[in-house]
């Protein structure tokens, strides 16, 4: 035999006996393992409040129409900006054209363009909101919950998942007769806010009330749930 097929024959050996040695690493890791999970949750209260208010209206200038959009969100932005712990912020602005009765010649335009409101304070925006009502329309109020809250919450909530972890495993153990069981691994794992519905009590029926007295609209804020899992895989060691 040549030097070569020896030595190629060296290496196959060798390679079989690496693939044999990975093989049983493989089987031994595997054995008398459990895939363990758990999960918890909490409600949390909203405490950010978000509406947003548009302007509509046509004009057959579309130059025109463009200044009068302008004009009534730069008056409705300054008079925002006043109220105390509002972040302001522009949405999206659009226009279309608006066609005859038989879809073929373009009879006007029409402009839409979004005010974006956000606090923690939902007294201020829910009467800002009724203020500017007289100049804007309604276009929709969410609340969402604060990204220092969020990290607050998972947090607490993370020590809870790894708690309930440790039980399951430790149940999975006993009802396999094992006297104990090693952590192979853990992944923790935040699903995120699941929104509840929230109710604006009508809000679309009394917009004009509301801008005519001035009065803010009745909200309830609501709450999401947040929920944090431990999926992970333990080892029982047998007696």
């Amino acid at each position: 035999m040549t030097a070569y097929p020896r030595l190629a024959a060296a290496l196959a050996l060798c390679a079989a006996s690496l693939g044999s040695v990975n093989a049983q690493a493989s089987d031994e890791l595997h054995y008398n393992q459990v895939a363990v999970r758990a999960e918890v949750s909490q409600e949390v209260a909203h405490d950010l409040m978000h509406v947003t208010l548009y302007s509509e209206s046509q004009n057959t200038d579309p130059a025109k129409l463009a200044e009068e959009t302008t004009r009534a969100l730069n008056a409705a932005v300054e008079k925002a900006r006043q109220a105390k712990g509002v972040t302001v912020s522009l949405g999206s602005r659009s226009s279309f054209p608006v066609y005859d009765d038989k879809g073929q010649k373009i009879t006007a335009w029409r402009e839409r363009a979004e005010l974006r409101l956000e606090s923690a304070d939902f007294a201020a925006l829910s009467q800002l909101s009724a203020d500017l009502l007289g100049s804007l329309k309604m276009a929709g109020m969410n609340f969402s919950i604060a990204e220092k809250t969020r990290k607050q919450h998972e947090d607490a909530l993370i020590k809870q998942a790894v708690d309930a972890f440790k039980a399951r495993a430790q149940l999975a153990t006993d009802a396999l007769g094992g006297k104990g069981y090693k952590l192979v691994n853990l992944n923790l794992n935040s699903a995120g806010f699941q929104p509840q519905p929230i109710m604006m009590r009508g809000m679309a029926a009394k917009a004009a009330m509301y801008a005519d007295s001035g009065a803010s609209p009745e909200i309830e804020a609501g709450t999401s749930r947040v929920v944090v899992s431990a999926d992970g895989t333990i080892e029982v060691q047998q007696p």
